[in-house]
Formats: structure tokens, sequence, C-alpha cells
């Protein structure tokens, strides 16, 4: 039996530069998964870092016409800002929504407001805090 018979046959199962293009591709890969990953994470530190206020719906009171809703705001010391809160019916659409508003040098308001509706809501939610 000859040596010929053992070898691959030449060509047949990919060059050495396919290796070389394996490793670049894996290497960009890499690279861009870095990016974005520092993208992401530079825009979530500024979304975060950058609210100037942020709040918590502590717990809430229905009647007919009306929900009290217990808010808790944080925010920093002379920044002002709203915070939008909304209450739905049992059916699931929308009884109510405002915008409640705060200023002030403390960096902590605990308030309850009230939340007029168009009928009996059965949810309170807080929408979200912004700064002015």
């Amino acid at each position: 039996m000859s040596t010929a018979s053992t070898r691959a046959p030449e060509g047949r199962y990919g060059r050495s530069s396919d290796q070389r293009a394996d490793r670049t591709l894996k290497v960009a890969g890499a690279v861009l998964g870095v990016l974005l990953l520092a993208l992401v994470g530079y825009f979530g530190y500024h979304y975060v870092g950058g609210n100037k206020i942020s709040g918590e719906l502590i717990a809430f009171s229905i009647s007919d016409d009306a929900v009290k809703v217990h808010l808790e705001v944080r925010k920093d010391a002379g920044a002002s800002g709203y915070c939008t809160v909304r209450s739905r019916a049992e059916d699931g659409t929308e009884v109510g929504r405002k915008d409640f508003r705060f200023s002030g040098s403390d960096t902590r308001i605990d308030k309850v407001v009230t939340l007029r509706t168009t009928a009996r809501g059965t949810s309170a939610e807080l929408l979200g805090c912004h700064a002015d």
C-alpha cells in the first residue's frame, strides 16, 4: 500500500486561510460585542443617573369617583418635577390620569394625592416621575 492513499486529497477539506478567516471573524465579533455592551452600559448609566426624581406608589384606596394614592418621591434638593398616576377600571379602560407636581428643597416627599376618576377604578399605577 502506498502512502499517497492515506493522505487527504488536496483542497478538499479547506485551506489554512479558512482558519485565519475564522480567527478574524471571532476577533471582530468579540470587539463588536464589547462595543455594544459599553454602549448599553453608557445609556443605562445616564438614564438612571440622570433621573433627578424617582417615585414609588406605596398604597391606594378607591371610591366611586376618586382614587387616593400614597406616593413617596425622592429627588435632588431644589429639583422640581412631576409624577404621572393613572387608574383603570375592571375592564382595563383608563378612568383617570393626572400629573402631580413636586418642588422645594426636601429630598424626600411622602404625600397622599387624590386622582379624580370618570368611573370606579380598580387599580392605581405610577407611570413615572420626571424632572422639569
